[in-house]
């Protein structure tokens, strides 16, 4: 935990400050401010509790003192020497309690000012504390490599995410279909809420549908279970395979335990096909909840030969981050499974609330835009890290730019090595709980599964007809 001391000034309890390891910031953990402002409280009530005692302490002693007082004219050896005693012990039983009791206002009043902070920080404001020297890097990749920053995605939020509906529907339908929200008098508010409207009441082709999972391979494999491995077996899959996710079956300790691998986006023209993790994955991903996907990685886990309560892993990187991330508040899922960690790579997961006792790592870029889309910072916590990379990176020479430089798999590849290697407490206690269900690697079994939607039934006259001010799909 990173050290309070009490300032200079102010006696006010120091700032607690987020980790930085070479490019790496990292929030969240045993180490992040959440968890340390925890202890701090849980400390108070410590230091509470003994101010308590010592106050009926104190009552105690000031009684044993007024029925001495009677004595005060006895000889000194035996009357006032016993009187001076005890009301200097009173005294000073006074005197620790009152510091306990000052200490512990400096901590609630530190307390109150962090949260003070966090709130302004959760409605886009910035204290004055934050220098605002992070404005001119909001839009650096903007200005230089046409791509804004995370930090720029996050403090637009809804711009830009509904900027990733603009990948799946032509930009001016777009604009119409907001245009016509804005006149019915209806506000672009939370993300997951305006993503789904948007789909049910303009762009119905993109509403989400059942998925089915079907084996394709099975075979023997040597796995990795490290971050970096898993993300290894990530790139493989997305590189090798096109609507496919893979589940890898380990032993630990003589238990079994099963890894889910969903890919990024996989782009069909039109979107909305019989890929699920096509452009049109992204909005079921962050307007349903990932309701059908979630059911076929189920389905999946079942044919791969998981039974109910065994321990799941989830990896995902884009998009496929975002699905994995949505299993860990499926409540369908979690009834089925033990999922007990997941890691996602450049993927927009901050609105998603895990159940309690689920362990997720996160990895970001500065220059990727992606993982801030949603404008909702991933909640600092114990259970969640958080790990954002600082170092400049730029689109290798004669390779298609994509999403933008700093949406690379490869990039988040080599930073989970870092992870791996770091001593940061947070790290480590987040890394531990992974290794704790999959083990050190080794022999396992590897199982991909094609996962298809359900062709789209024929509209009737009736559904083909869009509400009134709404713009008709036009295929790219």
């Amino acid at each position: 935990m990173a050290e309070a001391t009490p300032s200079g000034s102010g006696g006010r309890l120091g700032p607690l400050e987020t980790a930085t390891e070479g490019s790496m910031r990292i929030r969240g953990g045993v180490g992040g401010i959440s968890f340390q402002l925890e202890e701090l409280m849980a400390g108070v009530a410590e230091l509470e509790g003994m101010a308590d005692e010592l106050a009926a302490i104190e009552v105690g002693v000031r009684r044993v003192w007024e029925e001495l007082c009677p004595y005060e004219n006895d000889p000194r050896a035996s009357g006032t020497a016993a009187l001076i005693a005890v009301g200097e012990g009173c005294q000073a039983v006074r005197a620790v309690r009152e510091e306990l009791q000052h200490l512990s206002s400096q901590v609630r009043a530190s307390h109150r000012d962090y949260e003070t902070a966090e709130s302004w920080a959760a409605a886009g404001i910035r204290t004055p504390d934050d220098g605002w020297g992070f404005l001119p890097l909001l839009f650096v990749d903007l200005t230089q490599t046409n791509y804004p920053s995370r930090d720029a995605a996050e403090a637009l939020a809804l711009p830009l995410s509904l900027g990733l509906l603009a990948t799946i529907a032509p930009k001016e339908d777009l604009v119409r279909a907001l245009a016509a929200e804005l006149a019915a008098g209806r506000y672009i508010s939370a993300v997951g809420p305006s993503v789904r409207r948007l789909v049910e009441n303009y762009f119905p082709q993109l509403k989400p549908r059942p998925v089915t999972a079907v084996e394709e391979l099975t075979r023997d494999v040597d796995v990795d279970t490290s971050p970096a491995g898993l993300l290894a077996r990530l790139r493989q899959l997305d590189a090798d395979g096109h609507g496919t996710i893979e589940v890898v079956q380990v032993e630990n300790g003589g238990r079994k335990a099963f890894i889910v691998i969903v890919p990024g986006t996989q782009p069909t023209d039109p979107p909305g096909g019989a890929n699920p993790l096509d452009e049109a994955g992204i909005a079921e991903a962050l307007g349903y909840g990932s309701e059908y996907l979630n059911a076929a990685v189920l389905s999946a886990l079942h044919q791969a030969g998981a039974v109910k309560g065994d321990q799941v892993v989830a990896v995902g990187y884009s998009q496929g981050g975002a699905h994995a991330m949505n299993l860990s508040s499926d409540s369908a899922f979690l009834a089925e499974f033990d999922l007990k960690y997941v890691l996602t790579a450049g993927s927009p997961v901050g609105g998603v609330t895990p159940a309690p006792g689920i362990t997720s790592l996160h990895l970001e870029h500065r220059q990727d835009w992606v993982p801030g889309s949603d404008g909702t910072p991933n909640p600092d916590t114990r259970d969640r890290v958080t790990v954002t990379l600082t170092d400049r990176v730029a689109t290798p020479e004669g390779r298609e730019p994509g999403l933008g430089p700093g949406h690379n798999l490869e990039n988040y590849e080599a930073a989970a090595r870092r992870v791996s290697a770091s001593e940061n407490p947070s790290l480590a206690a987040n890394t531990a709980v992974l290794a704790g269900v999959v083990g050190a690697g080794g022999a396992g079994t590897a199982t991909r599964f094609a996962v298809n939607r359900e062709p789209k039934a024929p509209p009737s006259r009736q559904e083909d007809r869009l509400p009134q001010g709404a713009a008709r799909w036009v295929g790219r």
